[in-house]
C-alpha cells in the first residue's frame, strides 16, 4: 500500500511539474534557444528532487569518458526517464526521435525549437538520409547527439535488433560513439503507474573510435551495451526491486 501511495504522490506532483514547466516552454518559443535548454535542465531537475518521494536516487558514471565537442551517445533504452536525464549528463544534447512527435501541439513546437533530429521512421533511405544531414549540422556546431538504436523502450533483460540509424550516423558523421547503459526500467518502468525504490544508474562506457567497418561497429555496439546493461540489473537484485514484467516490443523505427 506504501509503494502505491507513494507512486500516487510522485505521479501527481511529477504531471503537475510537467505542466508548470510546458507553459514556461510555450513562452520560451519567443526567445533564444538557450532559454528552451534551462528551462528543460530546470525541470529534470526537478523531476530529480521528486524522485525521492519515492525512494530513488540518480547516479551517473563515467561521465570523463564523454569526449569535449560533438560525439554520438549509443543508448538502452527502458524507461521515460532516460530521454529525461541526458538533459544534465550532458550539455546540450539533440535527440533522434520520430518525427510524429513534432505533429503534437505545443510539445511539438517545443521539439522543434530545440532543434531535434526527426526521422520519419516510414521514410526509407530517403528519411535515413535527412535525419544524417540534420544530424550534420547539429554535430557541427558542437552538441552531442543522442540516439537509441533499439528505437523503443524495452522492458529489463530484453533486447530488440539494433536499427540502421545508428550505423548511418556513424559512418556519416565520423565521430567516437559512447555506448551508454542503464538500469531505469527496474524502478521507473514503461507504461507502468508504479515507482520503486533504488538507484537509477546511467554508465557511460569506453567511447568507440570513429572509422570501423560497419559490422564491426554494431557488433561492438551491441556487445557493450547489453553486456553492461545487464551487469547494472544484476547489481539491483540485492535491493528486492520486483522485476519488470513486460512483452518485448519490435516496432519499426531508427
Amino acid at each position: 500500500m506504501m509503494l502505491f501511495l507513494r507512486s500516487f504522490a510522485f505521479n501527481v506532483a511529477f504531471f503537475g511539474w510537467t505542466g508548470v514547466v510546458a507553459t514556461v516552454l510555450l513562452l520560451a518559443l519567443m526567445m533564444p534557444r538557450v532559454v528552451v535548454v534551462r528551462a528543460v535542465s530546470m525541470w529534470v531537475r526537478g523531476v530529480l528532487s521528486l524522485q525521492r518521494i519515492v525512494g530513488q536516487r540518480v547516479e551517473i558514471r563515467g561521465r570523463e569518458r564523454v569526449p569535449t565537442g560533438p560525439v554520438l551517445i549509443a543508448s538502452k533504452h527502458q524507461s521515460a526517464w532516460d530521454t529525461l536525464i541526458f538533459n544534465l549528463a550532458l550539455n546540450d544534447p539533440s535527440f533522434v526521435l520520430k518525427k510524429e512527435l513534432y505533429r503534437i501541439p505545443a510539445f511539438g513546437w517545443e521539439l522543434r525549437h530545440a532543434e531535434m533530429i526527426p526521422i520519419d521512421r516510414r521514410g526509407g533511405a530517403v528519411a535515413l538520409k535527412e535525419m544524417v544531414r540534420t544530424a550534420k549540422a547539429i554535430a557541427a556546431s558542437g552538441r552531442p547527439i543522442v540516439i537509441f538504436p533499439e528505437g523503443t523502450r524495452m522492458a529489463p533483460g530484453h533486447e530488440a535488433p539494433y536499427h540502421p540509424g545508428v550505423a548511418a550516423l556513424y559512418q556519416a558523421l565520423n565521430l567516437a560513439v559512447v555506448p551508454v547503459a542503464l538500469n531505469s526500467g527496474q524502478f521507473w518502468p514503461r507504461r507502468g503507474f508504479l515507482r520503486y525504490p533504488g538507484i537509477l544508474i546511467l554508465e557511460f562506457q569506453p567511447p568507440i573510435p570513429a572509422g570501423l567497418e560497419r559490422r564491426v561497429f554494431v557488433e561492438r555496439l551491441r556487445y557493450a551495451i547489453e553486456t553492461a546493461s545487464a551487469a547494472l540489473r544484476a547489481q539491483a537484485q540485492p535491493l528486492n526491486v520486483p522485476s519488470v514484467p513486460g512483452r518485448v516490443e519490435h516496432k519499426r523505427n531508427i
